[in-house]
């Protein structure tokens, strides 16, 4: 009898992964590819859709499929899923005309925002949208690319996401799942769950927008062109696709209000799904997986990319410095002693836009040790997080439990830190493959393999929750008020030093 599996790739900042899944839930086989980042200006974050999106899609599902032929396995679906929210302009075939312009970390549209928020309303844009316009925003730039590279603008036929051009590539049409167009305000309606006319027009026409269906439906098929790409036989099905957070979310069984994923990567991402829409000015509201579900989302800017600052230019080439740091940080007592750090390294996106914001550190001594430092930047994540979950709360949706992934999980000092900030115990999914693995879920729910997405518990085995401890929170909660506090009065100084440039 063949045996029927999955396929799930993902598309990250910095590196893609792709699984081979049983339709028992058995991880067959896993392949991954590490990228780079371009940042041709201060502010500015693209990545080519060809030579790194695509070309990773390919060579990881050339690599699946050894594993599913020398088992003789059928692929009964696949999903992939991508950074996001993202802006590619392609021409009428769907070429890239551009290197896309990727999610909040590029801050080039300022001015795109300040225009539509003036000319559509921030009030009206954040009630029809559920998003408040920031660099996590898709129709600012949009904006910028018809103001200021008209060659572009004049070829341009359609506006995709990196997942829905990987989709587009795969089956030859365009559509976005309606989980990534909600986050592209102010496009996209949460009243009548598709693009809004009246916002659109003010950022590009109508049919460049491609056509919205919900993540766990098919778009289409394997195309005999794809299938000679990417090694999967032509005719696969081929789900929607969605925004890589989502896919880590579902990896990790985050399926219910109340639960709040924690994604500890290059930057710190939240989705907590709900059952009913809430709105907040402070984070991200969109839709989830299948109808009648919601969502609030929001993520800081920097956290991992602190730690591995911090490795490059305070811990050079030593051997295992990671280790080292870690274990230094182990021995500097909550706190640190005295030492407090702004992790605003590339501004911030959630709960408040600032792409101006940088790092912050008080409390140096001279008896300040490169573990007491180490500590403070795991601990400015931690309330970080903690500041997110009271926006939740302030919101109306107050997480239960926090469900991490990521590679910031391999630290238990870290995990600790958040639970104690956060006063919220916190789960570990056993397997870390991470959005890959989601997309995998995601596609034997599109196949019928799971009834829905609450069957996805099945399949997932969790660890030893982490708890928080009581004293330590109490420490952390006087931390909160003065990291809140701290930013508040630097504001003004480190405005003023980035508008005197670098």
């Amino acid at each position: 009898m063949v045996q029927e599996a999955f396929i799930g790739i993902d598309i990250g900042t910095y590196g893609s992964k792709g699984v081979l899944l049983s339709a028992r839930g058995e991880v067959l086989a896993t392949a991954q590819r590490e990228h780079g980042m371009e940042t041709p200006r201060p502010g500015w974050a693209e990545q080519d859709a060809d030579a790194v999106w695509w070309a990773d899609f390919c060579a990881i599902a050339q690599e699946l499929m050894v594993t599913a032929r020398d088992r003789s396995v059928h692929i009964a679906a696949v999903a992939a899923s991508a950074i996001g929210p993202t802006c590619l302009p392609v021409d009428a075939a769907g070429r890239p005309l551009r290197p896309s312009i990727l999610y909040g970390i590029d801050t080039r549209a300022t001015a795109e925002i300040d225009y539509l928020n003036e000319t559509l309303g921030a009030e009206a844009v954040l009630q029809a949208t559920g998003n408040p316009l920031t660099a996590q925003a898709v129709g600012p730039k949009i904006l910028w690319i018809r103001r200021n590279e008209p060659e572009v603008w004049r070829r341009t036929a359609h506006i995709l996401t990196a997942a829905s051009y990987l989709t587009f590539r795969l089956t030859g049409r365009y559509v976005v799942d309606a989980y990534s167009a909600a986050p592209q305000a102010p496009l996209f309606s949460l009243d009548t769950l598709s693009w809004h006319p009246p916002f659109v027009e003010a950022c590009c026409p109508m049919e460049m927008l491609p056509e919205i269906i919900w993540t766990t439906e098919f778009a289409g098929v394997v195309t005999d062109q794809a299938a000679a790409e990417t090694g999967i036989p032509a005719g696969t099905p081929v789900t929607a696709g969605t925004i890589d957070a989502a896919a880590e979310a579902i990896s990790a069984g985050v399926t219910s209000s109340g639960d709040m994923m924690v994604m500890y990567g290059t930057t710190t991402f939240f989705v907590q799904p709900l059952a009913r829409r809430v709105q907040s000015p402070h984070l991200w509201g969109g839709v989830y997986m299948q109808p009648g579900s919601y969502v609030l989302t929001g993520g800081m800017s920097t956290t991992g990319a602190i730690t591995q600052w911090f490795r490059r230019e305070l811990a050079g080439s030593v051997e295992n410095a990671f280790d080292r740091l870690f274990a230094e940080a182990e021995q500097s007592p909550p706190g640190a002693n005295g030492l407090l750090l702004l992790p605003y390294f590339s501004g911030e996106r959630t709960p408040f836009s600032d792409p101006l914001a940088r790092g912050v550190w008080a409390g140096l001594s001279l008896q300040t040790s490169r573990g007491d430092l180490f500590r403070s930047v795991l601990e400015a994540t931690a309330l970080g997080v903690r500041h997110h979950v009271q926006a939740m709360s302030d919101a109306g949706a107050p997480p239960k439990r926090l469900v991490a992934v990521g590679g910031g999980t391999r630290s238990r000092l870290w995990l600790q830190m958040v639970s104690d900030a956060c006063n919220l115990p916190q789960d570990l999914p056993r397997q870390r493959i991470g959005a890959s693995l989601g997309d995998a879920f995601l596609a034997a729910v599109a196949a019928g393999a799971l009834s829905n997405l609450e069957g996805i518990h099945d399949w997932i085995t969790l660890e030893e929750p982490v708890h928080p401890d009581p004293a330590t929170h109490a420490l952390y909660a006087e931390r909160f008020e003065l990291y809140r506090q701290l930013y508040e009065s630097t504001v003004p100084v480190v405005h003023r030093l980035q508008g005197m440039g670098n």
